[in-house]
C-alpha cells in the first residue's frame, strides 16, 4: 500500500522522487544531483554488487531493496514507498535538465493546476551526441503524476508506462537520457528487450509473419531516418535508425520461435 502523504492541503505539493537501480554507481549520483528540488528521494536497488547503494545514501536518498522481477513491478513498488502523493519517476541514466526542473517547480508552486499527471520530452544522448530527430525525439513520457490519480499500470513489464485518469499536461525542458555505455552494450540491452517483448506478444495471442519480418523493420528505419528527418543527426541518427529496425526484426524471429516450440535462450544445462 502507498505510504501516506505528508503534505497538507495549506502548503504546496510536496514531490518524491522515484528510481529503481541495479549496479548503476558511475551514473547514479548524476540522476540523484538533478533531482535536488524535490522534497524526498526513494531508491529501489536490485541487490548491485557495485557501490550503487553507497552513492545513493551519501546523496541523500532512502534506499530500499528488493528481487528484481520486472521493470513495471519494480517502478510500482517504488512509488508505493514514497512519503508523498507527487511522485517524479527517473531511471538512473536520466537527469532533469534546467528547464525542466524550472517548469516542474512552477507547476509544484501553483499546486500542480493542469490535471493529475504531466509529460515532458525525453532526449537520449548517442554515441556522442543528443539525438533531436528521427523516433528518438522528443519521445514524450508521462512520469509526474499524482499516485491517487494514476501509476505504472498494466501487465507488460517491458516498455512499461504510466497511465493517469485525467488530464495530462506538457511541460517544457527535457529529461536527458544516457542509455548506453558502449554499443556492445546497446546491441545486448536492445536483445534483452526484443525478447521480453517477444514473450509478452506471445503471451497475448500475437503470432509472427513473413510480412512483419520483411516489411516492419523496414518501415522502422523509413520512418525514423527518413520521414522523421533521423539523418539530420548524423552518424548517430542513422546508427539509431538501423539498430531500432534490428530490435523489431529480433522481436520478430523470436516471436516465430517461441509460437514453433523453438529456444530463444540457450537452455540451463543439466547437473
Amino acid at each position: 500500500m502507498p505510504q501516506p502523504s505528508s503534505s497538507s492541503p495549506s502548503s504546496r505539493p510536496r514531490v518524491s522522487a522515484c528510481i529503481i537501480a541495479f549496479n548503476e554507481a558511475d551514473r547514479i549520483g548524476d540522476c540523484l544531483a538533478s533531482l535536488a528540488f524535490c522534497d524526498e528521494i526513494v531508491v529501489v536497488d536490485s541487490f548491485s554488487t557495485d557501490a550503487t547503494v553507497a552513492v545513493a545514501e551519501a546523496a541523500g536518498a532512502r534506499v530500499l531493496q528488493r528481487a528484481f522481477d520486472g521493470f513495471r513491478s519494480q517502478k510500482d513498488f517504488c512509488v508505493n514507498q514514497a512519503r508523498h502523493d507527487w511522485v517524479l519517476c527517473l531511471d538512473a541514466d536520466e537527469r532533469v535538465d534546467p528547464a525542466l526542473r524550472a517548469a516542474i517547480e512552477a507547476e509544484r508552486d501553483a499546486g500542480f493546476p493542469r490535471g493529475p499527471g504531466y509529460r515532458f520530452a525525453r532526449c537520449s544522448e548517442y554515441f556522442g551526441r543528443f539525438l533531436r530527430h528521427g523516433t528518438a525525439y522528443p519521445d514524450r513520457v508521462l512520469r509526474l503524476f499524482d499516485r491517487r490519480h494514476g501509476g505504472w499500470r498494466g501487465d507488460r513489464e517491458i516498455h512499461e508506462a504510466v497511465s493517469v485518469d485525467g488530464p495530462v499536461a506538457l511541460l517544457k525542458g527535457d529529461l536527458l537520457h544516457h542509455p548506453y555505455r558502449s554499443f556492445l552494450q546497446l546491441l545486448d540491452k536492445k536483445q534483452k528487450y526484443a525478447r521480453m517483448m517477444a514473450e509478452h506478444e506471445f503471451s497475448r495471442g500475437k503470432r509472427a509473419s513473413l510480412g512483419k519480418l520483411i516489411i516492419s523493420p523496414a518501415w522502422r528505419f523509413f520512418r525514423s531516418f527518413v520521414f522523421k528527418r533521423g539523418f539530420l543527426d548524423g552518424w548517430p541518427g542513422l546508427i539509431e535508425a538501423f539498430v531500432s529496425a534490428n530490435y523489431v526484426r529480433q522481436k520478430t524471429i523470436m516471436l516465430w520461435l517461441l509460437q514453433n516450440g523453438q529456444p530463444v535462450q540457450t537452455p540451463p544445462a543439466s547437473r
